[in-house]
């Protein structure tokens, strides 16, 4: 395995992990900044206010983008497999 080959493969997981992360956490950050504005304005300083609009976010996220993500995941360890042969000859 050359140097060149194992940072390809390193570098797809890495884009592959800060693709998938980052389409769950961008929507729940942003229903988390929402709510943080309507608690400021309306002085309500509930703690648990600002979980469940959160979760739901997260939870319709994965349900819109987890075919997505399974395909992008599975893709990649095609990828890693498909290489082992070339890889250990």
């Amino acid at each position: 395995m050359t140097p060149e080959h194992s940072l390809t493969l390193v570098s797809d997981g890495v884009i592959t992990v800060i693709a998938m992360v980052s389409v769950l956490v961008v929507p729940s950050l942003i229903v988390g900044l929402l709510v943080s504005i309507l608690q400021t304005a309306t002085s309500i300083q509930e703690q648990t206010l600002s979980f469940l609009p959160r979760l739901v976010a997260t939870l319709l996220t994965l349900v819109f983008t987890g075919s997505w993500m399974l395909e992008r995941i599975t893709t990649l360890f095609q990828q890693i497999f498909a290489s082992i042969p070339g890889s250990i000859g």
